[in-house]
C-alpha cells in the first residue's frame, strides 16, 4: 500500500519513528544470512579477531572478512586495528534498534490478529 509522496504507509506504521526504512532494510538484509548470524553470535561473547572467528567454523578467512564487511556496512559490527590484527566487536546500539523494530512489528501483528479473532467470533 502506498501513501502520498511515494512513501509506504506500512513501513511508516511498523518502524519506530526514529528508524529509517533504508537503514532497517540494510540491517535485516545483513542479518538474513546464516553465516553472518553465526558471526554475530560469536561476537556476542566479546571482541574477536578474524582468526578467532574463523577457527572451527569451516569458513575461510576471506569469507569471514567478506561477511564482516557486510555487517560493518549495516552498522552491526566495527573493526579496529591492534597492531597487525583487526579486532571485531558488535555495535549493540544497531542490534537494539533492530530488536525494537521487531518488537513493534510483533505488537502490531498481535493487535491485528486480536481484532481478526473478535471479528471471526462474532
Amino acid at each position: 500500500m502506498r501513501g502520498g509522496r511515494g512513501r509506504s504507509t506500512i513501513s511508516a506504521a511498523i518502524l519506530p519513528a526514529r528508524a529509517r526504512p533504508r537503514q532497517s532494510a540494510s540491517i535485516f538484509a545483513a542479518l538474513g544470512d546464516e553465516t553472518r548470524l553465526q558471526l554475530i553470535s560469536r561476537l556476542s561473547g566479546g571482541p574477536a579477531s578474524i582468526g578467532t572467528l574463523t577457527a572451527g567454523s569451516g569458513i575461510t578467512r576471506q569469507a569471514v572478512a567478506k561477511h564482516l564487511r557486510v555487517l560493518a556496512g549495516a552498522g552491526l559490527v566495527r573493526g579496529t586495528r591492534s597492531g597487525r590484527q583487526s579486532m571485531w566487536a558488535l555495535e549493540r546500539k544497531q542490534l537494539e534498534e533492530a530488536r525494537r523494530s521487531l518488537d513493534q512489528i510483533s505488537r502490531q501483528w498481535d493487535q491485528a490478529l486480536g481484532k481478526l479473532k473478535v471479528f471471526v467470533e462474532r
